[in-house]
């Protein structure tokens, strides 16, 4: 079954476990640093520039922001982290509120995590990409920004990332650039065939 993404509205926010949509059908988690191009990445997969508003201050989601998409999928946008400038216990509480999304028992499919292609691997990244191998949640990793490299430039530093974060299954590692829309239909696809492997 393919997911038409342009058929997206914004369903609501959750502050709080208990303020989550049904659990009714499969979810699409992003996860990332707060200034990696979250909102700019779900703008341009459901090619609606408006959808989620992208922020010039990261960190300023401290929800869970949902999407339902097409009526087969909800897309959960989490809080970010790493560069937040909010109170200490602000940010601890959107921090908690992320890792216990994790262990709610909601219906995650996938988890599409992103990091900026231009950068060293962070220690949340690599923390993040273990957590999730460690507790088996299904996930593609999403390089964004790739539009500031030629081809050739950007197969050395993919090469270069998949070796830092020791990715060995490469086929779910997806280099996209929201600007120029880069790799969004491979994307999509993935998406697609992977949470409806049977087409229904």
């Amino acid at each position: 079954m393919k997911i038409n993404f342009r058929k997206t509205n914004f369903w609501g926010v959750a502050a709080d476990m208990n303020s989550c949509p049904p659990m009714d059908r499969p979810e699409l988690v992003l996860s990332g640093k707060s200034n990696v191009g979250k909102s700019s990445l779900l703008n341009s997969l459901v090619d609606n520039k408006k959808m989620a508003r992208v922020s010039q201050a990261p960190g300023k989601t401290r929800l869970v922001v949902y999407f339902d998409v097409d009526n087969k999928i909800y897309i959960a946008d989490l809080p970010g982290y790493g560069f937040s400038k909010a109170p200490k216990d602000i940010r601890e509480k959107f921090t908690k509120l992320a890792d216990q999304y994790f262990t709610s028992g909601r219906p995650i499919a996938l988890t599409l995590h992103l990091i900026d292609i231009r950068h060293e691997p962070s220690k949340e990244d690599i923390q993040m990409l273990s957590y999730m191998n460690m507790q088996n949640i299904p996930y593609f990793v999403v390089f964004t920004k790739c539009d500031k490299y030629s081809k050739l430039q950007l197969a050395k530093r993919l090469s270069e990332q998949l070796d830092a974060f020791e990715i060995h299954d490469k086929a779910h590692c997806f280099a996209v650039s929201a600007e120029k829309k880069q790799g969004l239909e491979d994307l999509q696809d993935a998406i697609s065939d992977y949470i409806f492997p049977d087409g229904n």
